[in-house]
């Protein structure tokens, strides 16, 4: 059993998180409408850079979840590693304290100015570079995704709760696999198609394909970054891990590895695989690995 730093309470904190997390969705929400609007629609956005786009609705997520966190918990040893403040500064934190708090205000921001739907808060305590605590938070549904550690539960704003059920499903021509929306990669096109899956699903937010798993809906998501071209990084992957762990499920390498947290660059490259179930997660890795080598689909991981 890990214990939090010192003058934390875990019934405390969770209590606190939830809270501001809903005042983070309360403020998405906001943003959200405005960018219905296209005549004040560009007021929204911050830069026009498709491939990294950023709005106000990221920064100001990202200045009430860090606030709130040290307003409640000032003098904890801790740190705060958020990807709005580490595309500013490469060393505004200390990223390998043993407790570190890994934030993404906004995943999906494509999404989100695309006004599907699919985006979502992500927020872990990570403890010696592995998540503890995590919430995903979907404004659009209403939904907040917790793990405390040990159980992992989904609430409505008005309390209601919210039970994981992802399935146990283990033939690959019986499972729904979940894939990106706006981030087209070919290879990992040619991998889905090789590994025949009953139902290809496309969408934003790491966040919002996790908690697909956790309900039910699908079962897999693969992440394929090639050398030299762009990874999901840290704040992608923290939170999603914890809730999808503590529901039964896992996310690892390809070879069945644990992510590690806090490397060069906060990139978590390669091939990535989150499955329904923990039980059967290897025997998945290695079979995904075969049709990458029978097929040669992507050398460089055969």
């Amino acid at each position: 059993m890990i214990k939090l730093p010192s003058g934390v309470s875990k019934n405390n904190l969770i209590s606190n998180l939830r809270s501001l997390s809903w005042e983070a969705s309360d403020t998405l929400l906001y943003y959200s409408q405005i960018l219905r609007d296209e005549n004040i629609k560009s007021n929204i956005l911050k830069n026009v850079d498709f491939d990294n786009p950023v709005t106000i609705a990221d920064l100001k997520v990202n200045e009430i979840i860090i606030r709130r966190i040290n307003e409640k918990y000032e003098g904890v040893n801790w740190e705060i590693l958020s990807e709005e403040n580490a595309k500013n500064a490469s060393n505004f934190c200390k990223k390998n304290t043993d407790w570190l708090w890994v934030l993404d205000p906004l995943d999906g921001t494509k999404d989100f100015i695309q006004d599907t739907g699919n985006y979502a808060m992500h927020l872990a305590l990570n403890y010696k570079q592995r998540p503890l605590i995590g919430l995903v938070l979907i404004p659009e549904r209403g939904e907040l995704w917790i793990t405390d550690g040990e159980k992992v539960w989904g609430e409505k704003k008005d309390g209601s709760l919210l039970n994981p059920q992802p399935s146990s499903k283990n033939d690959f021509n019986k499972m729904a696999v979940v894939t990106s929306k706006n981030h087209k990669n070919k290879v990992l096109k040619t991998l889905v198609e090789k590994i025949h899956f009953n139902e290809v699903i496309t969408m934003g937010s790491i966040g919002c394909k996790i908690a697909s798993i956790i309900r039910g809906e699908s079962d897999m998501y693969i992440s394929l970054s090639l050398p030299g071209k762009s990874s999901p990084k840290d704040w992608d992957f923290a939170a999603p891990e914890a809730i999808l762990k503590a529901a039964g499920g896992l996310i690892t390498t390809i070879d069945n590895k644990e992510l590690i947290y806090g490397e060069k660059d906060y990139e978590q490259g390669g091939i990535l695989i989150a499955s329904n179930d923990r039980l059967t997660h290897s025997s998945k890795c290695l079979r995904i690995k075969e049709i990458i080598r029978n097929y040669n689909i992507c050398p460089i991981y055969n």
